[in-house]
Parts: structure tokens; C-alpha cells; sequence
């Protein structure tokens, strides 16, 4: 899977960039036929406690699956847009089976 990282206004450091990397990539896990992913990072101005907004758009064939939150760290929005993908992909997982069975 091809993940690409784009920071809004700052330079992201390298353990963050490796965080999401290990994050996004066990998405494969939940389904096999993501093609990529992009994640967004953004800083959002004024400074509040939850001022950490992450985007994240799983590219899939005939699907996409989008998760967007924000919270006090980037390491916690993104734990949590992940989760929210997982659900999202269980579904269509579900969907999709449930069409091949009739």
C-alpha cells in the first residue's frame, strides 16, 4: 500500500511520520484490496486542547473510506481515525459478502 503524508503549514519529524506509516499499514489487515492511503496533518489555529486535526482517505477499488478527528496530540487523532477505518472497512467487508451470498 502507497501512503502518502502531508503536513499543513509545519514539517512533520520523522517518529511521526513512522508512527503513521505502522499505523496505516495494518489497515491491510482488516482488508486486502486497499490501493492507498493519504493522510493529511493539520494544526488548527487558535491554539485549543484539541488543535491536532488529522485526515486520513483509504484509496480502494469502486470505494474509498474516509476518517477525519482531532485531538490534543497527532499520535491520538490518528489512533482514533484508525479505529474509525477499521470499523468502516468491517462493514464494507460485511457488505460485500453478504452481495456475493445472494
Amino acid at each position: 500500500m502507497d501512503i502518502r503524508i502531508q503536513a499543513i503549514h509545519f514539517v512533520a519529524a520523522k517518529q511521526l511520520e513512522a508512527f503513521i506509516q505502522k499505523k496505516v499499514s495494518k489497515l491491510e489487515q482488516f482488508y486486502d484490496g486497499i490501493l492507498s492511503a493519504e493522510v493529511v496533518l493539520r494544526v488548527i489555529k487558535p491554539e485549543s486542547a484539541l488543535n491536532k486535526q488529522v485526515h486520513i482517505r483509504l484509496m480502494i477499488k469502486n470505494f474509498d473510506c474516509f476518517a477525519e478527528k482531532a485531538c490534543d496530540t497527532f499520535e491520538g487523532a490518528i489512533d482514533d481515525a484508525v479505529d474509525a477505518l477499521e470499523k468502516q472497512l468491517a462493514k464494507h467487508k460485511k457488505k460485500n459478502r453478504t452481495k456475493s451470498v445472494k
